[in-house]
């Protein structure tokens, strides 16, 4: 199961409904798993408005080096240091050495914990598999902004699930064999040996995917292709072609090439602040994606398998 909670969704300058960006991803399966993306100003404040504890983050993934999508990282590594955290805390992000390095050196104040800056390549054409674990996968592709920058896709591993009927199908039964079948992938039962895949169903891993800043671009849409939910850059209703972002049309065109179960718009312009704004927004990206929203402040979007 993934909880995404959208901590900061406005753009540039913050206004006092949208914060700066920021995301936390929660996964759980037989561990949980906190990942923050992006950190923008204010970001440790409202993770305690939204009731996650910011010693629980593992990984924060940065995807680019804007102010706006960063600076909340100072404050909260300071608190964190406070706090008397121990465990190491990953920072990734396109030349994540050079800026984590410079944060480090900011102020007087000594670390009780590490940090570990993980560089992202920023340039391709091709996702780089950036955290691998036995139960999920982070991969990263460059997108198309002023400076470096990348999205990021968080995707669960797909899965083995015992089909009872299949079993029945062999004329076995249930027992403890089926232990061992899940420990081990094979099994042997009454004389015959039984590979897993010969009696399971896959089980697809749900996929998000986040687009950080950018204008529309290949990259996304090969990163996102059929991803159960895209969070992209809608920051203008209307093309600015001075801005190297997306309008909420083009994001949800890139949706509709890349074959997304669901869109949410993010990183507005703080322009757009009624009730009537993020309508026109709504309606406008649903003429060409029907299934999108639009993100608000502590949001939060339940993804099950």
């Amino acid at each position: 199961m993934i909880d995404v909670t959208f901590l900061g969704t406005v753009s540039g300058i913050p206004s006092l409904d949208r914060n700066h960006p920021a995301i936390v991803l929660e996964y759980s399966s037989d561990e949980r798993h906190f990942f923050l993306f992006d950190c923008g100003e204010g970001t440790q404040k409202h993770l305690m408005r939204a009731g996650i504890s910011f010693m629980k983050l593992q990984k924060i993934f940065i995807s680019h080096w804007h102010a706006d999508h960063f600076s909340g990282l100072i404050p909260l590594i300071q608190t964190m240091n406070l706090e008397k955290r121990s465990e190491e805390l990953q920072i990734y992000g396109p030349e994540a050495e050079r800026f984590v390095s410079n944060i480090l050196d900011l102020g007087y104040f000594g670390l009780r914990f590490p940090v570990a800056a993980m560089n992202v390549p920023f340039s391709g054409e091709e996702p780089t598999l950036v955290d691998n674990n036995p139960e999920y996968e982070i991969w990263s592709i460059p997108v198309f902004h002023t400076v470096p920058s990348v999205a990021y896709m968080f995707k669960e591993k797909d899965r083995l699930n015992i089909n009872l009927e299949k079993i029945k199908e062999l004329g076995l039964k249930r027992g403890t064999w089926m232990k061992k079948l899940k420990a081990d992938g094979v099994a042997t039962v009454g004389g015959k040996k039984i590979k897993i895949e010969d009696v399971s169903d896959v089980k697809l891993g749900l996929r998000v995917v986040y687009s950080g800043d950018t204008k529309p671009c290949a990259n996304v849409v090969k990163l996102a292709k059929g991803a159960d939910l895209l969070i992209h850059d809608g920051t203008f209703l209307e093309e600015d072609e001075g801005k190297a972002h997306a309008d909420v049309r083009q994001a949800a065109k890139v949706a509709a090439d890349a074959g997304v179960k669901q869109l949410i718009l993010t990183h507005l312009s703080r322009r757009y602040s009624t009730k009537e704004d993020i309508q026109e927004i709504e309606a406008a990206a649903r003429k060409i994606f029907p299934n999108t929203k639009v993100a608000y402040d502590f949001m939060k979007v339940k993804l099950k398998n």
